[in-house]
């Protein structure tokens, strides 16, 4: 596997894995992440064009995830609630990350490389996403606490490093 900036003709296809992510949301207890068709296109051909859009691909170039990698400060990240990140050394942020399989393995590569690029990652996710809950503590992150989206909505906040 190797990650590399997403590329605008792909945008078709990562579209439709984040629609695999939101199908595989709703069968695994998660109904409410995600909604109205998030992250919408426009959203991502900006990450594409702002190249902070990444793949995962195999050996034959076959997408097999998709995530945003943003250098911090986050603004969604500045306060956080029943529980406090652990310092504030600079970090990048891991978003709207999403796999085209469940293949084992894929999600801990990301995150083992995005560690490469900065030793403090930031990351949030849906109170029911459990699979994506459980990633993360098999991979070290640690829980901190709730943060508020712009649009208000909690999610739990995790952070490696």
């Amino acid at each position: 596997m190797k990650i590399r900036n997403t590329h605008i003709s792909e945008l078709d296809t990562v579209m439709a894995i984040y629609d695999h992510g939101r199908q595989y949301m709703r069968q695994n207890g998660n109904l409410l992440q995600w909604d109205n068709g998030f992250p919408p296109r426009e959203l991502i051909e900006e990450d594409i064009k702002n190249k902070v859009s990444f793949v995962v691909v195999d050996d034959d170039d076959k997408i097999l995830c998709v995530f945003a990698f943003l250098k911090g400060p986050d603004i969604t990240y500045a306060k956080i609630y029943d529980g406090a990140w652990p310092d504030e050394r600079p970090y990048y942020v891991i978003h709207r990350i999403a796999v085209s399989e469940h293949r084992k393995g894929v999600a801990s590569f990301v995150y083992e490389q995005c560690l490469k690029k900065s030793p403090v990652i930031r990351i949030d996710t849906h109170k029911d996403n459990i699979p994506m809950q459980n990633s993360l503590i098999k991979n070290g992150f640690t829980y901190c606490g709730i943060i508020h989206l712009l649009s208000g909505d909690e999610r739990l906040a995790f952070q490696k490093g």
